[in-house]
């Protein structure tokens, strides 16, 4: 396993190391201790979610507010995804500047997203399972989201416009400035 820092201080891609054989291939995906080794995070993983998206679905951009906030280690088990993240964190040197990286079953590379960040992900392929571990509890009270069209953001999702696929709900989603004041 490796690590290597994005641009956003606390966000970390995870290469694992991979094992090939005849038989097919084996990998740790997750050793807590090799993770602080490496990135000097302690995280206690205690919920796992996993969906299926077809081609042009995009999830986000969501969060967690306030003491359900949630860092989260995400990977693609099948397909291709553009993944997303936003720092929302009000005094971060980052605040409001985005990252992505395309997350795939053949690269097996894990994103791991710390607290205060907004996270999303469009699916490349013809369809994505998507996995992720999180630090806290759901809570729909504490639930956030951005406009992934934020123009402030500047996101290319790398998809037309006409071929993304979005919920009600993410579609009604503010602006990262309409919201500042309230993360």
């Amino acid at each position: 396993m490796k690590a290597e820092a994005t641009p956003l201080k606390g966000c970390f891609i995870i290469h694992d190391t991979i094992f090939n054989d005849s038989r097919g291939y084996f990998f740790e995906s997750f050793n807590e201790k090799k993770f602080f080794e490496l990135t000097e995070k302690s995280v206690d993983f205690v919920q796992d979610n996993q969906s299926s998206s077809t081609k042009g679905v995009l999830r986000g951009l969501h969060f967690q507010r306030g003491e359900f906030a949630q860092a989260k280690l995400v990977r693609v088990l099948k397909g291709k995804v553009l993944d997303v993240v936003v720092d929302i964190r009000k005094n971060s040197p980052t605040f409001g500047e985005h990252f992505s990286i395309e997350l795939s079953e053949d690269s097996r590379t894990q994103l791991f997203i710390p607290r205060g960040f907004a996270h999303g992900f469009a699916v490349l392929s013809e369809s994505a399972v998507f996995f992720y571990k999180c630090d806290n509890y759901y809570n729909k009270a504490s639930e956030g989201g951005i406009l992934y069209s934020d123009e402030t953001l500047g996101i290319d999702w790398q998809l037309p416009q006409n071929e993304l696929i979005l919920s009600e709900k993410d579609l009604q989603n503010p602006t990262l400035i309409e919201i500042a004041n309230t993360l």
